[in-house]
């Protein structure tokens, strides 16, 4: 047998309730190398959390429990579903306990500690772990992830954009115009968590679609950190994130001017040698218009890479589940990653029609 047949990972899981929680909880209780030890909640303690979601009957026996009580510090990774501002106060004593972390929310994303701090009205409690973090987007850092004790899970809009336009930036030298590109995003409710908000409502998102952070939102300042990265200067970046009238999914279209330098160039291709092998990256073929049905409760986005007219402008459509690889299934990558295992492990779901 394998030594990764043989890896069990004694996984826990802080902030079960909201919809990544489930999520992860819906992936990692499939998962064959993982063993489920804890998962917290202090307003649901001592709650079965299949009594909470019923759609876990069978799968996951556990009972939320306190921080306090979870023993987490026994765990070989925690996973943080949680708001902003919980992990980095939880971090230093798991990581003294030698407990790795991966943190769905924004305490480990931003190197910018002003731009933290302006977009998450709080102070970083932990810089220097936040120096030694892994940005979790394993297609983009994988060596970074596989090495980490601390990852931080990307967001779910900077997912698409920055899968999307990789292929046009890596390298440090871009075949597009980095001065203005445009990323026009829409995302299904689910990505406003599982909490009641007046905009959520049935009666309010139903049958609508609206736009939302035209004049700024948090997701910017990261995927302008990344991109900076990966083009190796500064990016300008025009992003609005929109909220359309279904549970879950993430469709992103991003418009970009190719330089007179690299109008030659055969994108398709392009686009298809740079993600050659990627077990979650589909270039779909030359032509088409992916939608958000053919990745939902997937770990897949696919690409799709048009050029109107054959002029200079090329627009990258992007689809993804939000809550799958846009969270909880993208959290899962690294985890598998972190431990040596096939990355594909646990995630192989086949989307879900209709």
């Amino acid at each position: 047998m394998s030594s990764a047949a043989q890896t069990r990972i004694k996984v826990g899981i802080v902030g079960g309730t909201g919809y990544t929680g489930v999520e992860l909880l819906r992936l990692l209780s499939q998962h064959p190398n993982v063993e489920l030890r804890a998962i917290t909640s202090r307003k649901e303690d001592g709650m079965p959390v299949a009594e909470m979601f019923p759609s876990l009957r069978g799968r996951v026996d556990l009972k939320f429990q306190t921080p306090d009580s979870a023993q987490l510090d026994q765990c070989d990774v925690v996973f943080f579903a949680t708001p902003h501002g919980v992990a980095m106060s939880q971090a230093q004593a798991l990581l003294d306990a030698g407990v790795r972390i991966i943190d769905l929310a924004a305490d480990f994303r931003l190197q910018n500690l002003a731009n933290f701090e302006r977009w998450y009205k709080m102070p970083h409690s932990c810089p220097a772990i936040l120096k030694e973090s892994a940005y979790g987007l394993t297609e983009l850092n994988r060596e970074q992830v596989a090495k980490a004790r601390v990852v931080g899970n990307p967001g779910c809009y900077p997912t698409t954009v920055l899968l999307g336009l990789a292929p046009l930036l890596q390298g440090g030298n871009p075949l597009i115009g980095t001065d203005h590109i445009i990323a026009d995003c829409k995302s299904g409710v689910s990505g406003a968590g599982r909490k009641a908000e007046v905009g959520t409502l049935f009666s309010e998102a139903g049958d609508n679609f609206k736009a939302y952070g035209v004049l700024g939102h948090r997701h910017h300042p990261e995927i302008a950190e990344q991109l900076e990265r990966l083009a190796g200067k500064p990016v300008g970046l025009t992003f609005t994130p929109h909220l359309v009238p279904m549970i879950r999914g993430m469709f992103s279209t991003l418009y970009v001017r190719i330089l007179p330098e690299a109008l030659d160039t055969d994108f398709q291709a392009l686009y298809e040698q740079h993600y050659a092998g990627e077990s979650f990256i589909d270039v779909m073929p030359a032509g088409s218009l992916p939608d958000t049905r053919s990745v939902r409760a997937s770990n897949h986005l696919r690409i799709a890479v048009h050029r109107p007219q054959g002029g200079d402008q090329l627009v990258v459509l992007v689809v993804q589940d939000n809550l799958v690889k846009g969270a909880s299934g993208q959290a899962v990558q690294n985890m598998n990653l972190m431990f040596g295992l096939p990355e594909s492990t646990g995630l192989t779901h086949v989307a879900v029609l209709p």
